[in-house]
């Protein structure tokens, strides 16, 4: 009789439990923007340049989109050079080296690199190509005048950054970005006609003749081909090795076109380089050398030539394979290359850039090299100083921690002996102080751009361990007997002042240093998580109680499989084979125990699909040869076990319910033949160079879309259910299938599905009866089977997985954090 109401309350707590987990887990997730993906930027910074008169009056910028330096240097095979122009260059009028980039190793940051000269916030990458999230400075913001040709992904965020109006941008349209249509070497060819006609126009137009004459003009060349046929095609394609030809021609034919405008007056810079590389199977974003090393070749006025030298020390081996041994090679960071583009014409330096000028390419006096170094020293030293003050005024006083490596004093000692060496011409010991300076203030800016990064990370911390403890708590009282609820309100009214007490303290504290709103968020969770566990005490104290009464050594081998567990799972961040040892592992459980002797084809459908699992950690996971035939054959493996599942929909007494969801399984059956369908006609449309069938998009976003909703309309029945979910992601998952992973799905359910049988067979072990019940109750049901106060070992048992796996998860995140932001650091010092 009064079974609903309790039902009806049990499954609103439910609710209100799982929306306010994903609330708590949705804070968790925005705080990693907040730690560690904050923009580096600072307002408020002098201009500062070099007050000698530049060498160069213009600058002219070649940007190959997704150009490889192993692609451009290396030599082919009948030994004649694949850019001969641009190697005729290396050889006599030019220096050259490889710019190592940054990650991500995508265009938006690498041209900001480039033209801004800082790394901008990876977060960036997601928040719009065509617009800036934030303002910052440029080289062709400094600009007298900046022309420009490319892509409409790229030009027009330097353009809406630039102050005034004076950087001007010639877009193709979106539409010729086609990756799969004819081959986008057009693309550059475009660049360079539109170039021709430009200074062909102005010839004859006097006002436009003015000012491509003017000083401190910047010419920029965006050059998409070479990415667009490297991803269509990949990097060893005939496509992308003859679009660096044509790059090379192109280039020739700029650098003539422009030689005979300006009467070969001596007075223009040429820069030769990418944003980024591309991996041999045509993707970027990560680290990989293939991606973080992109050539840089620069010649003409104030540039170095060519050096002979006898030997080079460098780790990696390419000298000897690019035949370029005798040609000394520079290497530089991206960001170095802004600075030198502004010393090259005579513009500031990027207000925010933190590049160094790379002396080696400069062609010029001993003065001119020491007082640029001065100059990007102030400039650098500016940011820095800037920041402190804010970090200082937000901060308080007594709280303040400031950078010792570089105090007032010390600032103001290095500024004053940099400028009396430069009065007494000591340029090489200005130089040398510059760059000490340089570092130190780069020390700095890292230091306060991460300092509050430890009381967000400790305020995280303390969220994630009182919420985790929470939910122990709730599977503690739900599924065991340990649910004493003893209440004090003397105790409780205490606990609710002294946490209201306590957040009331924090939100004051934030609130006088003017930290952000998301701060208070971060900061404030843990006091009513924390308040929640504290209620449950009389729960606590029971469960100490229990675990007191195990043997020492039993415990300390719990704690020990607890490390290696932790261990395993973050070394399976870098090294995937980990993983495959764990599922090894794993497919051995049932012969410890009772299961092998009690349900044989479980335990051993559990062995098997453990194994095979195993298996994919082992797979390359890119830069494969596409085969088709495993996903379809992975389409095809479904649609049988979905034809198997029909006679069971015939059980059915509701002729009505009978109907809908037979419906349902046909139309997702429809969807894995249409998925497998649209799979094969777009590869083989791709390999022949068709583009995308439309109809094919047409299909996909619909799966894509019904994929959602159907899963909702299956049966309420675990196993309908559950299959029903499974058709949906496969029709899904067929689609970005292009190889063996479309078979992982298959066995990764399998297994999960083989977990279920295991599960129910050590309950029934245990005693426990088992009912399959509607879905719908099957979370309450759940914990039916997991009365636990018939069993202690039971509890043992499940209590030790609970706590086992929320081990894992907090401390792997924690620890994956430190290794990877370690591993980044010496990486990036390496290079």
């Amino acid at each position: 009789m009064f079974d609903f109401p309790l039902r009806a309350t049990a499954t609103m707590n439910l609710h209100l439990f799982i929306v306010t987990g994903l609330l708590v887990h949705c804070v968790f997730l925005a705080s990693i923007f907040d730690i560690y993906f904050t923009s580096p930027l600072v307002h408020g910074m002098t201009p500062h340049y070099n007050p000698l008169p530049p060498p160069a009056k213009r600058l002219v910028l070649f940007v190959a989109d997704g150009l490889r330096a192993d692609s451009l240097y290396e030599i082919e095979e009948d030994g004649s050079p694949r850019a001969p122009y641009l190697r005729n260059i290396i050889e006599d009028k030019g220096c050259w080296g490889i710019s190592h980039t940054r990650v991500p190793t995508e265009s938006r940051p690498g041209h900001v690199a480039l033209i801004a000269g800082f790394y901008e916030d990876v977060s960036a990458v997601a928040k719009g190509w065509k617009e800036n999230p934030v303002e910052f400075d440029s080289v062709f913001n400094e600009s007298k005048y900046t022309w420009s040709w490319g892509s409409p992904d790229i030009l027009p965020m330097f353009a809406k950054g630039a102050s005034g109006d004076h950087v001007y941008t010639y877009c193709y349209t979106a539409e010729k970005e086609d990756f799969g249509a004819e081959d986008a070497t057009v693309l550059d060819t475009w660049v360079f006609d539109n170039v021709k006609n430009f200074f062909h126009a102005a010839r004859s137009n006097q006002t436009m003749f003015s000012k491509v004459n003017e000083e401190k003009v910047i010419l920029f060349l965006h050059l998409l081909g070479i990415d667009t046929n490297g991803h269509a095609h990949r990097p060893n394609s005939r496509e992308y090795k003859d679009n660096i030809r044509k790059v090379d021609e192109g280039i020739k034919e700029i650098v003539s076109l422009l030689e005979d405008f300006y009467g070969n007056d001596g007075k223009t810079a040429f820069i030769v380089t990418s944003d980024h590389g591309m991996t041999d199977w045509g993707s970027h974003g990560a680290g990989h050398p293939s991606e973080t090393l992109t050539p840089l070749i620069a010649w003409g006025a104030g540039l170095n030539y060519p050096q002979s030298v006898t030997s080079q020390a460098f780790e990696d081996n390419f000298l000897k394979e690019w035949k370029l041994e005798n040609r000394k090679r520079v290497d530089v960071n991206q960001a170095d290359i802004a600075p030198l583009m502004a010393s090259l014409i005579g513009v500031p330096f990027p207000l925010n850039s933190v590049g160094i000028l790379p002396l080696e390419y400069l062609n010029n006096s001993v003065h001119f090299k020491a007082e640029s170094m001065f100059t990007n020293a102030v400039q650098i030293l500016e940011q820095f100083k800037v920041k402190m003050t804010q970090k200082k005024e937000s901060t308080l006083s007594f709280l303040f921690t400031p950078f010792k490596l570089l105090s007032d004093s010390e600032q103001i000692d290095i500024l004053r002996k940099a400028r009396s060496y430069i009065q007494q011409g000591k340029y090489n010991d200005v130089i040398s102080l510059c760059k000490t300076l340089i570092i130190l203030a780069l020390e700095g800016l890292t230091y306060y751009h991460t300092y509050d990064r430890l009381f967000l990370g400790i305020s995280i911390a303390m969220g994630f361990v009182g919420w985790t403890s929470y939910v122990i708590l709730v599977i503690i009282k739900t599924h065991t007997n340990l649910m004493r609820t003893v209440q004090n309100n003397k105790a409780s009214s205490v606990f609710a002042y002294g946490f209201s007490a306590v957040g009331i303290f924090i939100a004051f504290f934030l609130l006088i240093q003017a930290y952000p709103w998301t701060y208070y968020i971060y900061c404030l969770l843990p006091v009513p998580v924390w308040y929640a566990v504290v209620r449950e005490f009389p729960v606590i104290q029971d469960l100490a109680t229990l675990l007191l009464t195990f043997p020492l050594h039993q415990s300390i081998g719990f704690l020990f499989v607890c490390a290696l567990g932790i261990e395993i799972l973050v070394f399976s961040f870098f090294y995937r084979s980990t993983l495959t040892v764990g599922l090894i592992i794993f497919a051995g459980w049932p012969v410890i125990t009772q299961l092998w002797a009690q349900a044989k084809i479980t335990a051993v459908s559990w062995t098997l699909l453990c194994w095979l699992l195993a298996m994919f950690p082992l797979m390359p996971v890119v830069g494969r040869e596409p085969n088709i035939s495993l996903v379809t054959a992975a389409g095809l493996l479904i649609l049988l076990i979905s034809v198997s599942s029909l006679p069971s929909l015939w059980k059915s007494k509701n002729k009505n319910v009978h109907h809908k969801d037979l419906a349902i399984l046909l139309f997702q059956m429809l969807s894995i033949a249409l998925s497998i369908y649209v799979v094969n006609t777009t590869h083989s449309s791709l390999q022949h160079k068709q583009g995308l069938p439309v109809i094919n998009q047409i299909i996909s976003w619909t799966i894509l879309a019904s994929s959602l909703v159907v899963p909702l309309l299956s049966p309420t029945f675990l196993f309908q259910r559950l299959l029903s979910i499974l058709l949906s992601l496969m029709s899904t998952y067929l689609l970005l299938s292009t190889g063996y992973e479309a078979l992982f799905p298959l066995v990764l359910t399998g297994l999960m599905f083989a977990w279920i049988n295991m599960e129910q067979e050590a309950l029934q072990y245990y005693g426990l009866s088992l009912k399959p019940k509607h879905f719908f109750f099957l979370v309450k049901d759940y914990g039916s089977w997991l009365d636990i106060g018939t069993s202690i070992s039971h509890f043992v048992l499940v209590m030790s997985f609970t706590i086992f796996m929320m081990l894992l998860n907090g401390l792997a995140q924690l620890l994956t954090t430190k290794r990877i932001e370690l591993w980044g650091v010496t990486k990036y010092h390496a290079t």
